[in-house]
């Protein structure tokens, strides 16, 4: 029996068609582009079914409305399906792999988000094999996860990021080994996977992802007046892009004072590192001690994506700030080394 594979078509480049206005998202498109792929024919492909979203999306206009869309459109087809590929456009493809990595619990079949910088439709594409590899991946591997498929290489979903807009290397995982890569085989990194520990237990999905989240990048000589706008209600959740280690200008009492007013009416402040690797420590320096002092918790090795999203996924349960200050510090899906 051949494996049946869902293909959800969100948008993005992949299938784009070019008009007078530029490159878009075309309806019915890439379906036609795939007609012509002798690949997809081949005995060892998989089956697959293509649900085209309406409308047809470049990522840049996702929200967390259309991650919910994409979470319940998986879900609806769970039983009938064995894996699942998400086309998507790259420049939110992170956010969307972190956030359908904490919507879906006890996930036991691959879902595996993909896209490319040039379409499809183009001579010289990195579409084909992106959407190839990621077909065969989801139809013969165990790959319980929310994952993202680039260039080759298999990284988990709530540890990629985008760090190239011209080149096919667009995406990396600067704190986790890539769970797979492909050359002239498949090779699974299986030490890495998060197998669940009591399969086949019912797949159980969050819908509501809260909105009321946000990121504050710090820089020298941020005024208390700009960080202060930043954190007002009703917002509830910030990732706080810090220096290095988790960093933050200690001299500034007017500065950590906004950080104090924010944390003690509930706001939840997560601080990430600006830099691409490296992990967090509020502990290291006198200027991570001023944040941790004004309550500011440290976010370890998560990318911006995953806090973002955490925070988003924690809040929408419903918990109050103190629950999600203690589970923002829980490796809930593979986002965080503890």
């Amino acid at each position: 029996m051949k494996k049946r594979i869902y293909v959800a078509h969100t948008g993005g480049t992949i299938g784009m068609q070019q008009d007078a206005l530029g490159w878009r998202p075309a309806p019915g498109y890439l379906q036609e582009q795939m007609k012509t792929l002798a690949a997809l024919q081949h005995p060892q492909m998989p089956e697959y079914t293509v649900e085209e979203f309406d409308p047809l999306l470049d990522s840049s206009n996702m929200t967390p409305r259309d991650w919910r869309n994409i979470a319940r459109v998986v879900a609806g087809n769970y039983g009938q399906f064995d894996g699942f590929v998400v086309l998507h456009g790259t420049d939110t493809m992170s956010y969307t792999a972190s956030a359908l990595a904490f919507m879906f619990e006890n996930l036991g079949k691959p879902v595996i988000l993909t896209g490319s910088q040039v379409p499809l439709c183009r001579p010289r594409n990195d579409a084909y094999e992106n959407l190839i590899t990621s077909l065969l991946l989801a139809a013969n591997f165990d790959l319980p996860e929310v994952t993202l498929f680039f260039n080759n290489t298999l990284f988990r979903g709530c540890r990629s990021v985008k760090t190239n807009s011209s080149a096919f290397t667009a995406f990396a995982s600067p704190n986790c080994d890539p769970l797979a890569t492909a050359g002239v085989e498949i090779h699974i990194n299986s030490s890495l996977i998060r197998y669940p520990s009591d399969r086949p237990a019912a797949l159980h999905w969050q819908e509501t992802m809260d909105p009321l989240v946000g990121v504050l990048w710090l820089f020298p000589g941020i005024s208390s007046e700009f960080a202060g706008n930043c954190l007002r209600p009703p917002l509830k959740g910030v990732v706080l892009k810090a220096f290095g280690t988790g960093n933050g200008p200690a001299n500034d009492k007017f500065f950590l004072a906004a950080l104090r007013e924010a944390t003690d009416r509930g706001l939840v402040i997560v601080a990430c590192t600006q830099s691409l690797a490296g992990s967090v420590d509020l502990s290291r320096y006198a200027t991570g001690e001023a944040l941790a002092a004004a309550g500011v918790i440290g976010g370890g090795d998560m990318t911006t994506e995953a806090a973002l999203t955490k925070l988003s996924y924690l809040f929408g349960q419903g918990l109050s700030p103190a629950i999600v200050r203690t589970r923002m510090l829980e490796n809930l899906r593979g986002e965080l080394t503890i």
